[in-house]
């Protein structure tokens, strides 16, 4: 008995890397999966094949069921597509998960117009393309499990403002369809994964965690604890029957370790009996709110 058996999931970004482990641990565990994937670079720049064609045919060879989606994620007709083709082939869609992205890193003072919207739209708008008619759909049939991808750089990353706001933007995208959609039992939950992909190749190694002192490319990673598969246990919980009271939650999974983000929460707080005077806001603001003060971080 698998723990998803039985369910449909339509899975984003599935061809390679994390998406690629969560999709095959699916399968392995029941699910009828929706590869999709567009086939591009990091860098958002079309390849001659897609990867999700051969992640169909692993899982296929191993007594799955799967097929392969290449429409663009980040466009409603995109997001509408994968979900009415999850329905169409398998009868319904039980588990929507949002993993694909790009990444077009730079220095905020130095960032395009370009670089900003095309990571801007491939996550952030992404996840709203697909979101809206799976939760559409699942409000229907008072169901779903929904599981987005945000990431650590969303506390701070330098040099990847743009992920960054992408993925901070991703975590309030959750908390709010949480809350909105916990009446229809369709729970809504947040990743912030670590693994060796192609995308952390592109990120300077100063900037990257390393695994036993060297960092890891991801063509070395299968095996080890930067394996992106160690990403998936963790999603398929937050999939199955057993997490339906698990939601607005944020999830770290990196190699060996899962951890339970906290919510943005009121750390210290200050009043006054009327308006405020700048002199005495100067002066108050020393010795409470400003003790103490953390720089961003990523972990």
């Amino acid at each position: 008995m698998g723990k998803l058996d039985g369910k449909v999931a339509a899975i984003t970004g599935a061809g390679r890397g994390i998406g690629r482990g969560i999709a095959k641990t699916f399968a392995a565990q029941g699910a009828a999966v929706v590869v999709n994937d567009l086939g591009v670079t990091v860098a958002g720049q079309q390849e001659t094949t897609s990867p999700a064609d051969d992640v169909v045919k692993e899982i296929k060879a191993a007594g799955g069921a799967a097929v392969t989606n290449h429409m663009d994620i980040a466009t409603v007709a995109g997001g509408e597509g994968l979900i009415n083709q999850a329905i169409k082939e398998f009868g319904k869609l039980d588990i929507l998960v949002n993993v694909a992205g790009i990444l077009r890193d730079r220095m905020i003072f130095n960032m395009t117009e370009e670089e900003w919207d095309a990571v801007i739209k491939v996550h952030l708008k992404g996840h709203y393309c697909t979101i809206r008619p799976a939760s559409a759909y699942m409000r229907e049939r008072k169901y779903g499990r929904i599981i987005n991808f945000s990431s650590g750089s969303a506390l701070g990353a330098p040099g990847q403002p743009n992920y960054a706001a992408a993925k901070a933007g991703i975590l309030g995208l959750t908390w709010s369809s949480a809350n909105a959609l916990a009446k229809y039992n369709i729970t809504v939950n947040a990743i912030l994964p670590g693994a060796a992909t192609r995308m952390t190749d592109t990120v300077p190694a100063g900037r990257m965690p390393q695994a036993g002192g060297v960092r890891l490319a991801s063509e070395e990673a299968e095996g080890t604890a930067r394996d992106p598969i160690n990403v998936a246990p963790i999603v398929v919980y937050l999939a199955s029957d057993d997490a339906a009271n698990v939601t607005g939650q944020a999830f770290g999974a990196s190699g060996y370790r899962i951890v339970r983000y906290s919510h943005i929460i009121p750390e210290r707080t200050i009043f006054n009996s009327g308006p405020w005077d700048i002199d005495k806001l100067f002066e108050d603001i020393k010795g409470t709110l400003l003790t103490d003060l953390q720089a961003p971080r990523m972990a």
